[in-house]
């Protein structure tokens, strides 16, 4: 089944408070990628979002999420959720969700280790070639290569659990490796562009997402950002999925 996405990002793709990647990945708090070391407590963003698949399949998608993120010393740990709803093609309506958690704990100096867990559902996959629920569990260090006042790379790996099950209802779980990379650069003070990329690899599929995107500050509390995403997924019946997507995000 093709998605024609609409996409709210909130926060980093599959790994990092961030995700989404996210995968579909959420944007992060503005300062966050140039910031690791955040202030103590509870801090978070609410996001809005829209964006169309390039290759065909559904018309349009819209997204709306969550993120709750804390912070205490060297630990950091983030929850983020999200719903979008899409027009699909022939069929009318469709919703699914996206959640992770992510946390990362400094080792030493740019190092630092992260666990991470992430879901994905789509109710209304019912064929063997279309994926109902995705999910993952990993743990393993970082580094932060680069963290300028400008420029910031960090990456990271680390081995875990993936669980998938098909529209018909079989499910496959397995170990997996997932590798990933962060790029900012801050052309000024309130223009961020980001490239986020994220491999995942187990024996039953290959799964890679690479989300670019310009972030643009309103005002500390809000942002809004537009982005280019490019998912594959070797054990769909459509591997590849283009999206071009806006949104809006409130910080609080």
């Amino acid at each position: 089944m093709k998605t024609t996405t609409a996409a709210l990002l909130l926060g980093l793709a599959l790994v990092g408070p961030q995700a989404q990647a996210q995968t579909g990945g959420f944007p992060l708090q503005f300062d966050d990628r140039f910031n690791p070391t955040q202030e103590d407590g509870f801090s978070g963003s609410v996001a809005l979002g829209y964006s169309n698949q390039l290759d065909g399949g559904e018309a349009q998608q819209l997204r709306a999420g969550a993120q709750l993120r804390y912070s205490a010393g060297d630990f950091m740990q983030s929850f983020g959720i999200s719903v979008n709803v899409s027009d699909v093609a022939g069929t009318g309506k469709k919703d699914d969700l996206f959640a992770i958690y992510d946390a990362r704990f400094t080792i030493k100096g740019p190092v630092y280790g992260f666990i991470l867990g992430r879901l994905t559902t789509d109710r209304q996959a019912d064929t063997a070639d279309e994926i109902r629920r995705d999910a993952f569990l990993a743990i393993g260090p970082g580094v932060r290569v680069i963290n300028g006042d400008q420029l910031a790379w960090r990456v990271q790996a680390g081995v875990g659990v993936s669980y998938m099950k098909d529209g018909t209802g079989d499910s496959t779980t397995e170990p997996g490796v997932i590798a990933s990379s962060r790029l900012s650069y801050q052309f000024r003070s309130n223009i961020i562009a980001s490239d986020d990329l994220d491999i995942l690899k187990t024996d039953s599929a290959l799964r890679v997402s690479n989300d670019i995107g310009v972030s643009f500050r309103i005002s500390d509390a809000v942002s809004t950002r537009v982005s280019y995403l490019t998912e594959y997924n070797d054990s769909r019946a459509d591997r590849t999925e283009n999206r071009l997507g806006v949104a809006l995000v409130m910080n609080f």
